[in-house]
């Protein structure tokens, strides 16, 4: 199962195939619903280019924003630059959590691990990681885990990112509606001429 708010807030996905520690699989990070640190595909210029040419190719094809699988590949490219590492914050977590040989009191109280890039919070009954949460250095949760479901939080700096890109990809698409809507200008057929009295 995979959701994803439109708001681009959280996404969440489930029975992904990957990698896994501890008997927990990882999210699938290569897909576009759980977003980690990357480099920038393109130049910031180049980005808003693209952003405008894919809103006119959206247009053209009756699409608009998370209808185009372009546009979500496009807007991971973008707001990726500035996510956390997830992908290590989530595996150095699983792999302190499971190197933790303490048993959870509580499954209801959580214990913490500090980590280089993060902190992880966790339950666990028995073996079972039953609850996790995951922390990037700032403090944003970026990721939690309960019941076999992978959830991904945007941080201040991704939504940032993505309200930039709607606002750029938006204002295009706007363009080519009301192109699309105007009518033609009216020009004098061959041969007439006005009559001044």
């Amino acid at each position: 199962m995979n959701i994803r708010q439109t708001g681009g807030v959280a996404q969440q996905s489930q029975y992904a195939r990957t990698q896994s520690i501890g008997g927990v699989a990882l999210p699938n990070f290569s897909g576009n619903e759980h977003l980690t640190k990357s480099k920038p595909a393109m130049s910031e210029e180049r980005y808003r280019e693209a952003i405008v040419e894919q809103a006119k190719k959206d247009f053209a094809a009756g699409k608009f924003q998370y209808g185009s699988e372009e546009f979500k590949s496009l807007e991971k490219s973008f707001t990726s630059v500035v996510s956390p590492d997830r992908k290590g914050i989530i595996t150095n977590g699983l792999k302190a959590i499971y190197k933790n040989a303490k048993p959870a009191p509580d499954p209801v109280n959580l214990l913490e691990l500090l980590l280089g890039d993060g902190s992880v919070k966790y339950s666990k009954s028995g073996k079972d990681l039953t609850y996790a949460e995951f922390y990037d250095s700032e403090g944003n949760m970026v990721a939690t885990y309960s019941q076999g479901q992978w959830q991904s939080f945007d941080t201040p700096a991704e939504n940032a990112r993505k309200v930039e890109m709607a606002s750029i990809y938006n204002k295009a698409w706007g363009d080519e509606k009301r192109a699309a809507n105007k009518p033609p200008a009216e020009s004098p057929a061959a041969g007439s001429f006005d009559v001044i009295a």
